[in-house]
């Protein structure tokens, strides 16, 4: 912390003091009073410049921030219109583009091919089960239906003797 005048003063009023002889005791006691004031006084003025320094900072920096964003927005605004400022830079730019659209555009067809053949590649293979599924329960139900018939036609056969033995 930097030394003002005032506090250079006091110091050398301080100094003084501790190296007189004290006579009486009034004036050693003035001097002590007139001490502790000045020390007070001091101490206040530091407060006073403390705060004014805080409310300054705040008012800078209050100030700072959109003189910053203000620039920085300048800046990109720059950086966005100065390729097309010349014809050769223009041309630069107007060719990294299209370089950068086909890539993107690649990119996606390879994507949308891949995804596609995940898809028939998953309708094939859920296709496959299902087929399996429908024979398997196809012949389970053919295999009921023979045996239901064997048994009908059995049932009938033999009831079919019974009743012609009877009428026998």
């Amino acid at each position: 912390m930097a030394t003002t005048a005032k506090n250079t003063t006091t110091k050398r009023r301080a100094t003084k003091a501790q190296t007189k002889p004290k006579t009486t005791k009034t004036s050693a006691r003035t001097t002590a009073t007139r001490s502790d004031t000045a020390q007070v006084k001091e101490g206040v003025t530091k407060a006073s410049n403390g705060a004014a320094a805080i409310v300054r900072q705040g008012a800078e920096r209050a100030l700072d921030v959109p003189v910053g964003a203000a620039l920085t927005v300048r800046d990109r605004v720059e950086e966005v219109v100065e390729p097309w400022t010349s014809a050769t830079a223009r041309e630069k730019e107007l060719k990294s583009l299209r370089t950068q659209v086909t890539r993107e555009f690649n990119k996606f067809e390879r994507r949308g091919g891949q995804a596609r053949r995940k898809a028939v590649s998953r309708v094939r293979t859920t296709r496959k089960q299902v087929e399996r599924e429908v024979k398997s329960r196809r012949r389970e139900a053919e295999k009921q239906v023979k045996q239901n018939r064997n048994r009908l036609e059995t049932q009938i056969r033999k009831a079919s003797t019974a009743v012609q033995d009877r009428a026998s």
